[in-house]
């Protein structure tokens, strides 16, 4: 070797030395950006009656429009502190009543034809690592590029959404990207704490060892029932929940089990009082005459998702509450059972598209289907009467990447017994998504 090719040689070591040093320095500060425009039309169907709470029978259209900013930054050492800067407009169908499931995730109740700027997340979050390998992390919407060991301890605290922690399936979570319906985007009967928007003040502590990962965590719940005014006594009135995941290999393909338990506690209303108390008085029960004292509420959810083949993968969820009092933060689930598979496009050459196909289940507890039948409203269900029967949910979308960094997405919504009354629907429902996000 002459001394020419010996210089290029130690030149070309010198460069790829440089270039993983550089792969190796952790991202020390981070901006990221979405937005999202959902379009629904949702198509005139058959109802012997309506109410107040009903969803409409007619013909209607709604929107929604989501902007974020990510923004975040090391801190010191194991420390990192994120910002998330917000704006929403919209209007639901029917006022968002009518569903257990509604039909866009992206919605909130305090949505309006005006744009809402807010502050939708402000938390730190502080890793203590203890050894066990190197895992990467990849940049993305609040979380900065790095290695992390494979055996560590995470504290997340702040204002944020509780499933920014909990229940992170990989097929069915995010409404700006995948499944549209509620139903969809974590377990329906998980009346997880949270404003009117889905955020809210807490804590969560995460242990994660090679396979394993044990959460738990405290947030803080609406002073009145799906309000965005939030109650700080955290000693008092707050959501609890854990969950263990463990991850493992089926065939060499990935996958994960998750477990997770809530629990609870604030002024709530029971059904069977407001029953109680109709038949003394006479007329409709109303939980809004006997929201009087702290309750008690409990479920729990499981949930897997499994990877089949390079571009294919399953997911599942099956959930229950107690469903003896309101709902207090999500919505009108006191059963959940949904399941569903993604389907990437690489086999016929787009392989940042996905095709999503999912069924769910809903269903009341006998104390809250009693009381709606009886003629009583819940925040989002009331027909003034109710022949029972869960409601059925199929969701097919398509999302095709139309330019980098952006997805346009074509949706179907199926619902058979909207708001678990046989005696209206089936519900129609498609939409148009456009999203971008870096």
């Amino acid at each position: 070797m002459n001394a020419q090719s010996s210089s290029i040689l130690v030149a070309g070591m010198l460069a790829l030395a440089e270039v993983g040093h550089a792969q190796d320095v952790p991202e020390e500060t981070s901006a990221k950006f979405q937005a999202t425009y959902v379009w629904q039309r949702k198509y005139p169907f058959g109802a012997a009656y309506s109410g107040s709470h009903s969803l409409s029978p007619d013909r209607e259209k709604s929107y929604s429009f989501t902007a974020t900013a990510a923004l975040g930054t090391r801190t010191w050492r194991g420390g990192e502190l994120y910002f998330n800067p917000e704006v929403a407009q919209g209007v639901p169908l029917s006022g968002l009543t009518g569903l257990g499931g509604f039909t866009n995730g992206e919605i909130a109740r305090t949505s309006g034809p005006r744009p809402s700027f807010y502050r939708a997340r402000l938390f730190a979050r502080q890793t203590w690592g203890f050894g066990g390998g190197g895992e990467k992390m990849e940049s993305d919407a609040n979380q900065l590029a790095g290695s992390v060991d494979r055996r560590r301890l995470v504290l997340t605290v702040g204002n944020l959404s509780v499933l920014d922690v909990f229940d992170d399936n990989a097929f069915s979570h995010g409404p700006r990207t995948q499944f549209l319906n509620w139903s969809l985007m974590t377990y329906g009967a998980y009346d997880y704490a949270a404003d009117a928007r889905g955020y809210s003040w807490g804590l969560a502590l995460e242990y994660l060892n090679a396979d394993w990962r044990l959460r738990a965590g405290r947030f803080i719940q609406p002073k009145e029932p799906n309000q965005l005014a939030l109650d700080p006594r955290i000693f008092k009135h707050y959501g609890d929940q854990v969950e263990i995941e463990r991850a493992h290999r089926v065939a060499e393909r990935p996958g994960k089990l998750r477990f997770l338990v809530f629990r609870n506690v604030a002024r709530m209303a029971r059904y069977q009082d407001a029953l109680d108390l109709a038949s003394q008085t006479g007329g409709a029960p109303d939980i809004n005459a006997v929201r009087t004292v702290e309750r008690v509420k409990r479920g729990f959810g499981f949930d897997f998702e499994q990877e089949i083949s390079s571009s294919a993968g399953l997911f599942g969820r099956a959930s229950w509450a107690d469903g003896q009092t309101e709902t207090f933060a999500f919505t009108e689930i006191d059963q959940s059972l949904s399941g569903g598979v993604s389907l990437k496009g690489g086999a016929f050459g787009r392989p940042q598209d996905t095709l999503g196909m999912a069924f769910v289940r809903n269903a009341l507890s006998a104390a809250h289907r009693n009381y709606l039948a009886a003629g009583g409203f819940g925040f989002f269900l009331g027909d003034g009467a109710l022949n029972y029967r869960p409601e059925n949910i199929l969701e097919v979308y398509y999302s095709l990447n139309v330019a980098k960094d952006t997805w346009f997405s074509a949706d179907f919504q199926r619902i058979s017994n909207p708001g678990y009354n046989a005696d209206r629907g089936p519900a129609t429902v498609i939409s148009a998504r456009l999203h971008y996000g870096f």
